[in-house]
């Protein structure tokens, strides 16, 4: 067998445009002459088992294999085959425990779970013991180089691990799964000879198979993007038994292709799952007691179902006033606009979010409803990322400064009291003094309540990379990068000095982390709020006194805040419903 063997395999249960590539390396263990290879790292197999995966790998998948997976979804079998190379047994996991780690981003945290809904169907157990884990996988992000070594780090402490795994025990297997997988792909088993398996974003159906292929002693990876994939029939399950929120995932991928962002390169194009399977999901998790979802997607309020051919009018995408976009505008299909109607009318007593936005996708329909439905959170993060338009452009953004603004202040007239986030990056490719005091000013401007800000690091493979000049110096990106954090949190806190003595509405999640004599929740614009865990009244029970728990619904009477944290005495507990005659 070559040392690197590839295979190409039409996914078993997708169509043939979602063909995959399956990696197999292989290492000598004598002369090419004999022609056998060594089991892969940390195992050693019998021969017999070896050369039987080796001749059933050998002998498929045919041409008769690519046709039957490429077959109508209509005319497929309810149970398939697996692989000519695989048995059912060697699919399943026969209750080896699985150890997940997230990293990066919401979505992560919703691949997580969508991650350990296919291994859980496939016979795995979860473990949250590190120590007695038989696989472990990381899901991992790739935004900044600074994410990506922590995943380097954290794979030079997981190999003294593996290396020092008992012989009798089932051999340890450690998997790469998400952005950094699909970005760096083979580098990753070139570079470390642990990881066993690789597993980009839109491949975790085919876990199952990739570890049955690791347990043989090869390292496999399915890191193809594809067109269609959404995830819509998988119900993750949830990874915080006691949540009292939950992430739900709308729709996929980024057409933006801002110059400066590599998720169209790790994520894919935008596709977006049919509405029907966001409101079943959603349904399930309010008879879950769930209280709060939030809505993701790279661009989330780009969302457009086309899977039904009623959906497919000639209608345009609306955007907001003074904004472009980088690729042809889009028709037809079922927009953000309709999903967000039908999501806040599944349960009244359950907040909705969504995240992350682009400030283009705000058009008049979604701001009327956001303003109108209670249980639609008043808060919008809206990415500015720069407040100099000669940067704006550079980045590829589709706006200026001056029409960004602009939609600030229509939010503000349309959602009176709306929370404001967004997110900016200090030291892009040629930005200048003035324009770094330019993103100040906008930061003073608008007093956003909330911010993410980073220094840019340039990733290959985007437009950035091919085209512009990561010409500002690392400490030049530092200062100024703390020079927005200062003023961001000086002017956040003006914003939130304006909740000191408002009744407000909280969702409790918990205990304070810093005072167990403290109760912890969200308001509606996301801002965390501390009270203390004392007696109440409840408005639904009167002369009832009660302790909040999570997932309860508070009215907390604001004392004082920071820029980042409110703090107040609790009135009583609530619902949704009633808090509007109080807030």
């Amino acid at each position: 067998m070559h040392p690197l063997q590839c295979v190409l395999q039409a996914q078993r249960w997708g169509p043939l445009a979602s063909v995959s590539w399956l990696l197999f390396r292989t290492c000598r263990a004598q002369s090419s002459v004999h022609g056998t290879t060594c089991p892969g790292p940390g195992r050693q197999q019998e021969n017999g088992v070896q050369k039987d995966f080796s001749s059933r790998l050998a002998a498929g998948p045919t041409f008769q294999h690519f046709l039957r997976s490429a077959l109508d979804p209509q005319e497929k079998p309810d149970v398939e085959d697996p692989p000519p190379y695989l048995t059912v047994d060697e699919l399943s996991g026969r209750q080896r425990k699985v150890y997940l780690e997230t990293y990066g981003c919401q979505m992560n945290v919703n691949d997580t779970e969508i991650a350990w809904s296919v291994l859980q169907k496939s016979g795995y157990l979860r473990t949250r013991n590190l120590q007695e884990a038989d696989v472990i996988l990381l899901v991992t992000c790739s935004i900044r180089e600074k994410a990506e070594q922590t995943i380097w780090n954290r794979l030079y402490q997981l190999k003294a691990l593996k290396t020092k795994r008992l012989r009798s025990r089932v051999p340890l297997r450690i998997g790469i799964l998400g952005c950094m997988a699909e970005r760096l792909k083979e580098e990753i088993l070139n570079r470390e000879k642990m990881v066993d398996i690789l597993a980009g974003p839109d491949a975790y159906r085919d876990l199952p198979r990739l570890l049955a292929v690791a347990e043989s002693g090869q390292q496999a990876a399915n890191v193809l993007l594809s067109l269609d994939e959404t995830y819509a029939d998988v119900m993750p399950v949830q990874t915080s038994p006691s949540a009292t929120s939950a992430f739900v995932s709308i729709m996929r991928g980024c057409d933006n292709m801002c110059s400066y962002c590599i998720v169209p390169f790790t994520r894919g194009r935008e596709r977006s799952r049919p509405v029907a399977s966001i409101l079943e999901e959603v349904r399930k998790l309010s008879e879950q007691g769930l209280k709060e979802v939030t809505l993701l997607g790279q661009n989330v309020n780009s969302f457009r179902d086309s899977s039904e051919v009623q959906f497919n009018n000639a209608v345009s995408t609306n955007l907001s006033r003074g904004f472009s976009t980088n690729y042809k505008p889009k028709q037809g299909g079922l927009r953000f606009a309709h999903l967000l109607d039908h999501v806040s009318r599944v349960d009244p007593e359950m907040r909705i979010r969504f995240t992350s936005p682009h400030p283009k996708d705000f058009p008049d329909e979604v701001l009327q409803l956001i303003h109108e439905r209670d249980n639609i959170c008043k808060q919008i993060h809206l990415p500015a990322q720069s407040g100099s338009s000669r940067v704006l452009e550079a980045m590829r953004r589709g706006y200026s400064r001056e029409a960004y603004v602009e939609l600030v202040h229509h939010i503000r007239e349309s959602i009176p009291g709306v929370s404001l986030s967004s997110d900016f990056i200090a030291g892009f490719c040629g930005e200048t003094e003035e324009d770094h005091l330019q993103t100040v000013s906008l930061l003073r401007e608008v007093q956003y309540n909330m911010g993410f800000l980073f220094a840019y690091s340039m990733r290959q493979k985007t437009r950035a990379y091919h085209r512009l000049k990561d010409d500002v110096p690392e400490e030049v990106k530092l200062r100024r990068l703390e020079e927005l954090i200062t003023v961001f949190r000086e002017e956040a806190t003006k914003a939130n000095m304006a909740s000191v003595g408002c009744t407000q509405l909280v969702l409790v999640e918990g205990h304070s982390k810093r005072s167990a004599t403290d109760l912890c929740g969200r308001n509606d614009g996301n801002l965390k709020v501390i009270f203390p865990n004392v007696e109440m009244e409840d408005v639904s029970n009167s002369g009832v006194r009660v302790r909040a728990q999570p997932g309860d619904y508070v009215l907390v009477k604001i004392t004082s805040t920071s820029s980042q944290t409110l703090k107040g005495h609790v009135l009583c507990r609530t619902t949704l419903k009633d808090s509007s005659a109080y807030c």
